[in-house]
């Protein structure tokens, strides 16, 4: 009976195709028995338990890029998350050490490489995270979602599987007329969707919210996902507007998805692997809030292959709405970024990494 631990997390970038990667594994392997190492306080810690697998919690958070009392506490944190993943690896006894990234995936698969047990990581963005950069020189193996990570990784420890996601928006293409009734939208117009994800997205919230005159339109309507941040601060603002729909979350993604024309999101990189296999034109605003930019790689990764337009965060209240507007009415340049970006999607993700982390079992 193989016995898998899986590390990382902190947002659902990592939690969700960390699950998705324990469910492929379950499916090759039914008996094999998983356990998650996740950081205290964190996503994972809910959303784990609740997909059916146990979790432990270490107590690690990241080196804040700024001066501040947080750091003085990272030496402490990082030396308690190293003993605690010691003793979850002794106690456990894994065949294999996966992480995702995340803080929690540093102190496991450190600890996990000097006590030579094989391990996997898995780099779901164009742009190495610090973590997973420090673990590449120790690791067996790495499964990358993007061409010309070799600045980063060894090329002979590198498969290139893409990043897993979740099944229902394996297969959309005759959902639309069911995402329209589900969400209570009409039949007969243009769909723009907005994601901004759980939280939401500033940016994109103030950008549809300057724009609602140019909005107005009669053949368009508009889902926009405000998020739970802002969802109270933006839901008023378009009380009297019927064709715009404002809702915090975003429930059934598949049906979001199915009856969009062009989607708007940001460029996280479970955003954009998704995308890649439902193949919707979109136009993407990566976010500048994040570490080294990554979300600027994952979109240019996308326009250099003419499979997204991309609007700079800086610019997008002034041209987002302009430009979405332009596509849309564009059905050529629709059909030819759908075309391109769903060459590029990896519906067999999780099941390739869930076969590269079987074959580092020891016989």
């Amino acid at each position: 009976m193989p016995k898998i631990i899986i590390s990382g997390g902190g947002t659902g970038g990592h939690v969700y195709p960390a699950i998705a990667i324990a469910n492929a594994i379950k499916r090759l392997q039914p008996e094999a028995e998983i356990l998650f190492v996740g950081a205290k306080g964190k996503l994972e810690m809910d959303k784990v338990p609740q997909a059916g697998y146990p979790i432990e919690g270490l107590w690690i958070s990241g080196f804040q890029r700024k001066l501040t009392v947080r750091n003085l506490m990272f030496p402490f944190k990082l030396v308690s998350s190293l003993i605690k993943a010691t003793r979850i690896l002794r106690r456990f006894k894994p065949d294999v050490v996966i992480g995702v990234g995340g803080y929690a995936s540093g102190p496991v698969l450190e600890m996990a490489t000097r006590l030579k047990i094989p391990t996997l990581i898995q780099e779901q963005n164009s742009y190495a995270g610090v973590t997973n950069r420090l673990l590449a020189k120790k690791v067996n193996k790495v499964c990358v979602a993007y061409e010309g990570l070799e600045r980063f990784f060894s090329a002979d420890k590198m498969t290139l599987t893409g990043n897993p996601v979740r099944k229902d928006i394996l297969d959309i293409s005759n959902k639309r007329a069911e995402g329209l009734d589900y969400f209570g939208l009409q039949k007969n117009k243009k769909t723009i969707v907005v994601v901004g994800g759980s939280l939401g997205a500033r940016t994109l919230n103030e950008s549809m919210a300057a724009s609602l005159v140019q909005l107005n339109e009669d053949d368009i309507q508009v889902f926009w996902q405000a998020g739970k941040l802002y969802i109270e601060e933006f839901a008023p603002k378009v009380e009297e507007i019927d064709h715009i729909t404002v809702t915090a979350f975003i429930d059934r993604m598949d049906l979001a998805y199915a009856m969009a024309d062009v989607v708007v999101a940001r460029a996280g990189a479970l955003t954009i692997s998704e995308l890649c296999l439902v193949g919707k034109p979109s136009i993407l605003v990566p976010s500048p809030n994040v570490a080294e930019d990554h979300q600027t790689a994952n979109a240019n990764a996308l326009v250099q292959k003419n499979a997204a337009l991309l609007v700079k965060d800086k610019d997008a209240k002034e041209t987002l709405i302009t430009k979405t507007l332009e596509l849309l009415n564009d059905t050529n340049k629709m059909k030819e970024l759908a075309e391109n970006i769903k060459e590029l999607g990896k519906p067999n993700a999780a099941d390739e990494i869930a076969n590269e982390v079987l074959k580092l079992i020891k016989p």
